[in-house]
This record gives C-alpha cells, sequence and structure tokens, in this order.
C-alpha cells in the first residue's frame, strides 16, 4: 500500500466517454473512503461525456468532479492498482503495479441504454476489485 496507508487504485481510459470516471465514482461510493482513488486519460478530452454524467446520477452518483486529467508517472506511482479500460496501445503496462486491463464498450458517442450497460459492467468490477484490495485476494 502507499503511504497513505489505504489501497489506492489509479483508473486509466483513453479520453472522457466515461468509464474511468464511472469506475472512480463507484470506487469512492461503495468504499467509503477506504480507498484512495484517481482517474485519468492517456489523451484525455476537454470535458466528460453528459451521457455517463446522467447514468451515474440515475444510482445516485455525481460524477462531475471528475474533472479530465492527464495520466502521468506520478499517478501512476502514487498507486497501489493500475485499471486501464478499452485503450490498448495508448494505455501502457505499469511494470511493478497490480495491473487490470478492463475490456469495455466505448460509450462515446453511444445512447443511454448503452452506456447503462457499461456502467452496470464498470460497478460489477469495481465491486469486485474493492473486494480484493480491501479484504484481500479469495482463495477457493
Amino acid at each position: 500500500m502507499t503511504e497513505t496507508s489505504k489501497p489506492s487504485v489509479l483508473f486509466v481510459c483513453v479520453h472522457n466517454a466515461g468509464r474511468s470516471q464511472m469506475a472512480a465514482g463507484f470506487a469512492t461510493a461503495l468504499s467509503g473512503g477506504a480507498v484512495e482513488v484517481r482517474s485519468a486519460g492517456s489523451l484525455p478530452a476537454e470535458a466528460i461525456n453528459p451521457v455517463a454524467v446522467q447514468a451515474m446520477a440515475e444510482v445516485g452518483i455525481d460524477i462531475t468532479g471528475q474533472q479530465p486529467k492527464v495520466l502521468t508517472p506520478e499517478a501512476v506511482r502514487a498507486s497501489d492498482a493500475v485499471v486501464t479500460m478499452g485503450c490498448g496501445d495508448a494505455c501502457p503496462f505499469y511494470p511493478g503495479k497490480r495491473y487490470e486491463d478492463w475490456a469495455l464498450t466505448d460509450p462515446a458517442g453511444q445512447g443511454i441504454e448503452v452506456v447503462r450497460q457499461v456502467r452496470d459492467e464498470v460497478r460489477a468490477r469495481v465491486e469486485a476489485l474493492l473486494a480484493d484490495l480491501l479484504l484481500g485476494p479469495r482463495t477457493s
């Protein structure tokens, strides 16, 4: 864990279509502050996808504060886990970090129905990640 003594996670997508912001919103809300959460984009747009903002508002989570941030080496170093989302080579692998790549539909240009499906998949993945970060890996 980082010096904050809380586990930390960085969610990374290419622009601001909503995947990393939805994940950060869920991780913040569902962890109750027990996890340090960051989001960034390798090529961030100027604004967050308004359809993603709408989809998250439907479940009571406001992601309007997740302003576009550029992915930096400092953000990676400060995080225990790095989760990339559907950005292929635009989101590099970071050796020495817990790393996951979530293949998710890009919500850019999609209607609310598709973005809701992405939102629900993001939530399920965040719940599993939080269980591992907070409780440790499950053994069978």
